[in-house]
């Protein structure tokens, strides 16, 4: 299982990207300790593989463009295909660990087009209003399906057959899950185009965030008006493009900060932070660090793990 302290994106579309999969086997098992996480939070992102996860310590907070969850140890749940979400601990809480399972449905499915995918994956996938799938060990019908999910990850690559127990229990959970959403399922979805509006803007500001941008050519990424653009923003991701700018820009300096040896005042250039003395004044206000300290903290941690 790797342990995960950042996030890198793919060029272009801007998912995150899951280093390990590959087309025969496209899974990964990955553990967020989210106090050794850089920047102390998972930022906004998707991916079209499927992300279960099962909270071993803590509380994580989730929010997605139409909710926020809370999952305390013992919890946890689904996050489907495709849709956009952010973590963090809750306030005050430590050691918040997350396991995770996070595959592509062919893993279960079989070829594109089989009957299990037409029945039982496409239609869960698809549904635009179920973004998230929580399981509570006090909820009736969840707390085996959740004993599952737990005992999933005790599997070790190095078992006999574990790939073909992996794919079956994974099928055994997706089953507890296809259950659960199908009340949900029943009901009328309609698919909100603002999900892709908000994805082309988020790709150029990750494109562009070293350059001079504005609202307007934020806005102009998706072909929308700029008090469209504020609209998008707020309903998706709870926040202004000009305030999520500037976070992209500060965990961008936060991960060079932490990899590499680029001189400070040059990171804070490359950024589109500007100069030494704003980049430091900006800096220590996201992160309550100097930029100096702040890598001294992580590339220590670095070695410490090592």
């Amino acid at each position: 299982m790797k342990n995960v302290h950042c996030m890198t994106y793919r060029s272009g579309s801007k998912e995150e990207m899951l280093p390990g999969f590959s087309p025969d086997f496209p899974y990964i098992a990955s553990c967020n300790e989210l106090d050794h996480y850089m920047g102390g939070f998972v930022p906004w992102h998707w991916h079209k593989e499927v992300e279960l996860f099962y909270m071993e310590s803590g509380v994580l907070e989730y929010d997605t463009p139409k909710g926020h969850f809370v999952f305390p140890a013992g919890t946890g749940g689904m996050v489907n295909s495709n849709v956009l979400h952010m973590t963090r601990p809750q306030e005050g809480i430590k050691n918040t660990t997350q396991i995770l399972h996070i595959f592509d449905t062919s893993f279960i499915s079989g070829r594109q087009g089989s009957r299990i995918e037409q029945k039982y994956i496409a239609p869960l996938i698809l549904a635009p209003q179920i973004e998230l799938i929580a399981l509570f060990p006090d909820t009736p019908g969840q707390a085996d399906l959740l004993k599952l999910l737990h005992d999933s990850f005790r599997l070790s690559d190095e078992d006999f057959a574990y790939e073909i127990k992996l794919q079956s229990v994974l099928s055994e959970i997706w089953y507890g899950l296809f259950a659960l959403a199908e009340p949900l399922m029943e009901t009328q979805g309609h698919y909100d185009k603002a999900n892709d509006k908000i994805k082309l803007m988020m790709a150029y500001i990750h494109e562009h965030y070293a350059d001079k941008i504005s609202v307007s050519d934020i806005a102009s990424a998706s072909f929308v008006s700029t008090r469209e653009c504020y609209r998008i923003f707020h309903d998706c991701l709870h926040e202004t493009p000009v305030e999520y700018l500037k976070s992209y820009r500060i965990r961008t300096a936060c991960q060079m900060l932490s990899d590499s040896q680029v001189p400070i005042t040059h990171i804070g250039q490359a950024c589109g932070l500007g100069s030494s003395s704003y980049f430091g004044k900006t800096f220590r206000e996201y992160t309550g660090f100097t930029p100096l300290q702040y890598r001294r903290k992580w590339q220590d941690n670095d070695i410490i793990r090592q």
